[in-house]
């Protein structure tokens, strides 16, 4: 009859074991996401900055060769991450598509002229690197207009911005949550063992050595729960590659292992926190607070 209770309380300690990782792993989890997006909020907000094009417009005079060396040289300038020729064809295709195909017939010659695509380096996306960005563009005496959208990126900048603090207050809110989650968790864990520290403070045993063992269970609780949660993060940026492989080009993967070692600091420090304080207070206890 010894054996079967001996059985019994050993599964149940496994179960709750299992219960306490499966649950820390998936908070982890949780953690991890939002560290990689943290880590990699600079690359999503450069991201976003490098697709917003602005439109060199070159004169109606300007030939094709003439057009494509100015190509040339606008594309070494330190502002300038990429740049894309518009033949006259290609503009008209363009707004014949918008317009019409007949929109032509009310012209004599066509009004498209060449024009230029270009994306900025994202440093240069802001209001005050535009105007020197299209004042240096426009000193040429081939182009006729530079345009772009002023409230675009005014727009752009104020939203990456309220972005970046709303993940900020997020994440914050998310480690607290996750502290409380994995604390409440582990004393659920422990408090099933009250009566063993009981026990074990009877018979003369210190804090310290009453402790040792749990916090050095914590640790592996700890390892064992960020990996759950760490391939549980690869899985994810698989499927991410799979499913929407340009989202997945956004983050540097330069700074997974960054993330993985925030998860695996994070899994570690609050398990054997929580199990210290949990292991404290119950050593604290008398025999009759034990019951309640």
């Amino acid at each position: 009859m010894g054996r079967e209770e001996n059985g019994i309380i050993s599964r149940r300690l496994r179960n709750a074991y299992m219960s306490t990782v499966i649950s820390i792993s998936l908070v982890l989890l949780l953690v991890g996401i939002a560290s990689l997006l943290l880590v990699n909020a600079r690359t999503v907000s450069d991201y976003f900055k490098e697709n917003m094009q602005i439109t060199v417009m070159l004169k109606q005079d300007v030939s094709e060769k003439r057009a494509k060396d100015f190509l040339l040289d606008l594309g070494s300038e330190r502002y300038i991450k990429s740049t894309e020729y518009i033949s006259v064809e290609q503009g008209e295709k363009e707004m014949a598509a918008m317009l019409g195909d007949d929109f032509l017939d009310v012209f004599e010659s066509s009004p498209i002229p060449v024009s230029i695509d270009v994306t900025l380096k994202a440093d240069y996306v802001s209001a005050d690197s535009l105007d020197m960005v299209k004042t240096e563009i426009s000193r040429s005496p081939l182009v006729d207009e530079v345009v772009y959208q002023p409230s675009l990126v005014e727009a752009l900048n104020a939203n990456l911005s309220k972005i970046s603090l709303v993940l900020g207050v997020f994440i914050i809110l998310l480690l607290f949550v996750s502290f409380v989650l994995i604390n409440n968790t582990i004393r659920l864990n422990v408090y099933a063992r009250r009566f063993t520290i009981h026990t074990m403070k009877l018979v003369g045993a210190t804090r310290a050595f009453i402790r040792a063992p749990f916090m050095v269970q914590a640790v592996f609780q700890g390892i064992f729960s960020a990996m759950i949660a760490i391939l549980g993060l690869i899985g994810l940026l698989y499927f991410i590659r799979s499913e929407v492989a340009q989202l997945f080009r956004i983050f540097s993967l330069d700074l997974l292992l960054a993330v993985m070692g925030i998860v695996l600091a994070a899994g570690v420090l609050i398990c054997m926190s929580s199990t210290y304080f949990v292991v404290n207070k119950l050593v604290s206890l008398n025999k009759d607070d034990l019951y309640y």
